[in-house]
C-alpha cells in the first residue's frame, strides 16, 4: 500500500464526501450532493480532489465508496416492481409477518406496506421438509404457466423463497432454471442465496428487499462505474457493506440488500480506528450530517454486528453494524405540531435547498441555522465561504414559524430547537448503551459528521461520558473508514439440530465449503493466501427459545472437543448477556456462520505536525449561548492548532468541515494525530 493513492466517497443527504490518502497525506473535500443524480455529485468531487492535489485520477489505486441509495430506496418505498414465488399456502408471509403490532396501544396503527402486493405474490406446489427431503416434487408445468403471467405482470425482478431452501435448494434453483428457460427477462433473488437461514418472514422479507433493489442499485451502480471510467480513475469501484467490509461493485450489484447501511458502516469503522490510534477501544460513535444522526456501540475496537436491524420499517436478518438512527441532522427542519409542541425532524431541508443559511431559497427553521443564531457558526466563514449566509433571513424564519407562535424571542426558540434535538439523540445513545447492559461512563464519545462535534459535548455532559474525541477528518469520517476496512464476504447456513447430535464432521464440512468459497473470492481480488482470515462462529440457543446467541468456533480440525466447548461458551455467553444460564438445559445448533476477511493493511497516516501555540490559533473572542446565557467565547482555528495544545472551555473550534463547541467547565487538548480530546467532568 506505500506510496498507493486511496480515495474513499460518501453520499450524504446535504454533502458528498471525499477523503484520499497520498503519501500519508489525509485531504478533505466536500461538494454538495445531486440526490436526482447521486453519482454526479461523486464526479463533481472527484474532479475538485484532482484539480487541488499533487496527484491525477489515474494515480488511484483503491476507489471505495459508501452510499445511501439502497437506504433511501427502502425507507421511501421507490423500488422496481417485484413478484414473489412461494409455495402453496405461504402467499401472505409477508403480510402476517410475526403479528406484532408496531404498536401495542394503537388499535389504528398500520403495518407497513408489504415489499410484493398481493397481487404479484404466485404460490406453486413442490414442497420439501424441515431436513431438505422432498415430500412434494416441485411442479414444473405450473411453475412454466407462471413465466407467461409474469411477462404479463411486466415485473422487474423476482424473488423465490420456498419453505426450507436452506436445507435443500434444488426447488428454488430449479424455478430459476425454468424461468429463465421460459424467457423472464427479469433479475431474480433466490433465499438460499440471500439468506440462507431459519424464519420465514424474515428470510422471505431479505430476499424481496434484495429483489425489489436489485435493478435500482444495478442501474447505479452501473452509471457510477461507467462516469468514473470516463473521468479516468485508475482504479475499480468497490462498495461498502452493513457489516463494516468493502466487497466488488459486481457484488453490490447482485445482493444490494448488503448495502442498506452502507454509508454509516464506514463512519462506524472511520472512528473505530481513529479512536484506537490513540489507544481507546471501548467507544460510542455518533454520526450527525445533514439528514440523520447514526449512533452506534464498539467495545474492544470491534463494531457490534447484529443480523436484527430494522431499516425503516422492515426488519433484515443479513449482518449489519447495530447502528441506530434518528431523523436529527443539520438540515432537520424544525415545526410545531396540532399542540403547538416544538417538534425537530425528521423531515429535512437536504441539500437543496438546504438551510435557510445556506442562501440557496431554504425557508423553513433548522438546527443549522440554530447554531448559527447562537454563535456557534460563523456567518463569515460558514462552511468556508462558499455558501451565502443572511442572518436577517434566518431571523425572519425563526420569528415567523417558531418565536411568534410560542410568544419566544428568536434566540430562545433557537435553543429550543437544540434542545429538542439533543433530547432525541440523547434517547438514541442510550438505546445502543444504556438499553442493552452498557454503562456509557466506560466509554467514549466519538462525534463526526458535519454537525456531529457540535451536540457531543452536551451529550456527553448529559449522559456521564467522560470524554469526547473529534477526528481531524470528522465532518467526512465515513469517507475516512471506507480506506481502512477490510474486504468481507459472510456466509451462512442453517442447520436446526440438537448440538449433541450434530456430527464434527458435518460441522466441518459446512465450514470447509464457505472457506473455500470465500478464498476464492478474495483470491479474485488478488490478496495474498497470508492476507485472508476465516472467522468461524455458531448461533446456539437452549431448545424451546426463539432466540439464538452467537459463539465463535475454536481454531483448527473440529472434533467432540470441540462441540463441547461449543457448549461451554453458549452458557457462559448466555450468563453474560442474561445473568443465567441453564446448564442441565439441551443446546440447541441453528445456523453456522463463517466471515471470509481479506485483511487490509491501514493506511501510514502522517500524525499532525502543527507548530504554533495555543494563542496563534484564536480567530477572535465572540458571544455564544449555552443553555440560554452568552458567554464570551474565544474562537480557534483547528487547523491551527499545534499538537498538545490544550485549553478550557468555553471554546469554539472551526475546521473546513465541522465546528466543535466545547462548553464551560470542560477541558480539551490536541493529540498527535490532530484529534481533539474533550474531557467532560
Amino acid at each position: 500500500m506505500d506510496g498507493e493513492t486511496r480515495v474513499g466517497v460518501d453520499i450524504g443527504g446535504t454533502f458528498t464526501d471525499i477523503v484520499t490518502i497520498h503519501d500519508g497525506t489525509v485531504r478533505v473535500t466536500k461538494t454538495p450532493s445531486t440526490p436526482d443524480s447521486p453519482e454526479t455529485g461523486v464526479i463533481n468531487g472527484l474532479e475538485k480532489v484532482e484539480s487541488a492535489a499533487e496527484f491525477s485520477l489515474e494515480d488511484v489505486g483503491f476507489l471505495g465508496h459508501g452510499t445511501t441509495v439502497a437506504t433511501n430506496a427502502v425507507l421511501e418505498r421507490e423500488w422496481a416492481n417485484t413478484a414473489l414465488v412461494t409455495n402453496e399456502g405461504f402467499r401472505d408471509v409477508l403480510e402476517i409477518g410475526r403479528q406484532a403490532r408496531p404498536d401495542i396501544y394503537d388499535f389504528q396503527v398500520e403495518k407497513p406496506d408489504p415489499v410484493v402486493p398481493r397481487d404479484r405474490r404466485f404460490e406453486v406446489p413442490g414442497r420439501v421438509d424441515e431436513r431438505g427431503n422432498t415430500i412434494t416434487e416441485l411442479d414444473e408445468d405450473a411453475v412454466r404457466d407462471l413465466a407467461d403471467q409474469l411477462q404479463d405482470r411486466d415485473v422487474d425482478s423476482v424473488v423465490v423463497s420456498l419453505l426450507f431452501s436452506f436445507e435443500n435448494p434444488k426447488h428454488e434453483e430449479r424455478v430459476r432454471d425454468l424461468l429463465r428457460a421460459e424467457g423472464v427477462d427479469a433479475s431474480i433473488s433466490l433465499s438460499c442465496e440471500v439468506l440462507p437461514e431459519i424464519r420465514e418472514y424474515e428470510r422471505s422479507l431479505t430476499t424481496a428487499l434484495n429483489g425489489a433493489l436489485k435493478p435500482v442499485m444495478d442501474r447505479y451502480i452501473g452509471n457510477l462505474t461507467d462516469r468514473v471510467g470516463e473521468a479516468g480513475v485508475g482504479a475499480e469501484l468497490k462498495i461498502m457493506q452493513s457489516n463494516g467490509g468493502i466487497i466488488t461493485a459486481d457484488a453490490a450489484r447482485q445482493q444490494p440488500v448488503n448495502t442498506l447501511l452502507s454509508g454509516p458502516a464506514g463512519g462506524v469503522q472511520g472512528a473505530a480506528y481513529v479512536a484506537g490510534l490513540t489507544g481507546t477501544e471501548d467507544l460510542l460513535t455518533m454520526d450527525m450530517g445533514g439528514t440523520s444522526c447514526d449512533v452506534s456501540l464498539v467495545q474492544s475496537g470491534d463494531p457490534l454486528v447484529s443480523t436484527d436491524v430494522d431499516v425503516g420499517d422492515y426488519p433484515v436478518s443479513v449482518p449489519m453494524i447495530d447502528i441506530h438512527t434518528v431523523g436529527a441532522g443539520g438540515g432537520s427542519v424544525a415545526w410545531l405540531d396540532a399542540g403547538g409542541a416544538l417538534r425537530v425532524g425528521p423531515k429535512s431541508a437536504g441539500a437543496d435547498p438546504g438551510p435557510v443559511s445556506y442562501g440557496r431559497g431554504g425557508d423553513r427553521p433548522t438546527i443549522t441555522d440554530a447554531h448559527l443564531l447562537l454563535g456557534r457558526l460563523d456567518p463569515k466563514s460558514f462552511l468556508s465561504g462558499e455558501l451565502d449566509v443572511e442572518v436577517a433571513d434566518v431571523e425572519r424564519v425563526f420569528e415567523r414559524d417558531l418565536a411568534d407562535p410560542l410568544d419566544y424571542s428568536v434566540r430562545a426558540a433557537a435553543q429550543g430547537v437544540l434542545d429538542v434535538a439533543n433530547a432525541n439523540m440523547a434517547r438514541a445513545l442510550r438505546v445502543v448503551s444504556v438499553e442493552r447492559g452498557y454503562d456509557p461512563r466506560d466509554f467514549a464519545l466519538v462525534a463526526f459528521g458535519g454537525a456531529g462535534p457540535l451536540h457531543a459535548t452536551t451529550l456527553a455532559a448529559e449522559l456521564d461520558i467522560p470524554k469526547v474525541i473529534v477526528p481531524r477528518t470528522a465532518g467526512v469520517l465515513s469517507a475516512l473508514g471506507l480506506l481502512i476496512s477490510d474486504i468481507i464476504y459472510d456466509y451462512s447456513t442453517s442447520r436446526v439440530r440438537h448440538l449433541a447430535a450434530v456430527s464434527p464432521d458435518e460441522l466441518q464440512v459446512e465450514f470447509d465449503r464457505f472457506a473455500a468459497t470465500g478464498r476464492d473470492r478474495l483470491a479474485d481480488e488478488r490478496l495474498d493466501p497470508d492476507q485472508m482470515v476465516v472467522e468461524r462462529t455458531v448461533d446456539l440457543r437452549y431448545a424451546g427459545q426463539s432466540f439464538e446467541l452467537g459463539v465463535p468456533v475454536p481454531d483448527g480440525a473440529l472434533d467432540a472437543d470441540t462441540i463441547a466447548t461449543l457448549e461451554e461458551r453458549f452458557h457462559d455467553a448466555h450468563r453474560r448477556r442474561y445473568g443465567h444460564a441453564y446448564e442441565d438445559e439441551p443446546v440447541e445448533l441453528v445456523t453456522i456462520r463463517a466471515r471470509a476477511r481479506g485483511i487490509v493493511d491501514e493506511p501510514d497516516l502522517e500524525a499532525a505536525d502543527t507548530a504554533g501555540t495555543v494563542e496563534d490559533a484564536i480567530r477572535e473572542t465572540r458571544p455564544v449561548v449555552y443553555d440560554g446565557v452568552d458567554r464570551t467565547t474565544r474562537v480557534y482555528d483547528r487547523d491551527r492548532l499545534p499538537t498538545g495544545a490544550e485549553f478550557d472551555g468555553p471554546a469554539v473550534v472551526e475546521g473546513v468541515e465541522s465546528t466543535v463547541v466545547v462548553r464551560p467547565g470542560q477541558h480539551a487538548h490536541v493529540d498527535e494525530y490532530g484529534s481533539l480530546h474533550v474531557e467532560v467532568p
